[in-house]
């Protein structure tokens, strides 16, 4: 924030509230989108979806705490630490777990073994608990 600028200024905290909220809204639709995904069988993108959709969500919270852009960064424990908040530890171990996934997700060295490792209840696992986690993450607001 500018040296002259004052934070209480009430556009600024509109502006901060709009562009948090945007965030949340994507995570939202992207964490949508894994749902479809899920629907449709596509195990990988489903998981690949829901990293986005929480690593859009800890962007939000980063913007609203730190008033800050946040870092382009896709580690969700970078986020965390950056934020400064500690999860609840069933949360961070599924944020571990997630980021884990997503990598085989993302670049893939073998599909065919990727999908069997991808099965729909191990990903319909990782959608629960991204919405709990979103949905922790937009409790701290």
């Amino acid at each position: 924030m500018p040296k002259d600028s004052n934070p209480c200024d009430p556009r600024q905290i509109r502006d901060m509230q709009k562009r948090s909220a945007e965030w949340l809204k994507q995570a939202d639709y992207d964490l949508d989108t894994a749902g479809y995904m899920y629907t449709g069988g596509r195990y990988p993108y489903a998981v690949f979806m829901s990293h986005l959709a929480v690593e859009k969500a800890l962007k939000g919270l980063y913007y609203e705490k730190r008033q800050q852009i946040p870092p382009k960064s896709h580690s969700l424990q970078y986020l965390l630490n950056e934020i400064g908040i500690k999860p609840p530890p069933s949360h961070g171990k599924f944020i571990i777990k997630l980021s884990e996934a997503s990598i085989p997700a993302r670049y893939p060295e073998d599909l065919e073994k990727m999908k069997k490792d991808f099965t729909p209840e191990a990903v319909g696992d990782i959608l629960m608990k991204a919405k709990e986690v979103i949905q922790w993450i937009k409790k701290q607001l």
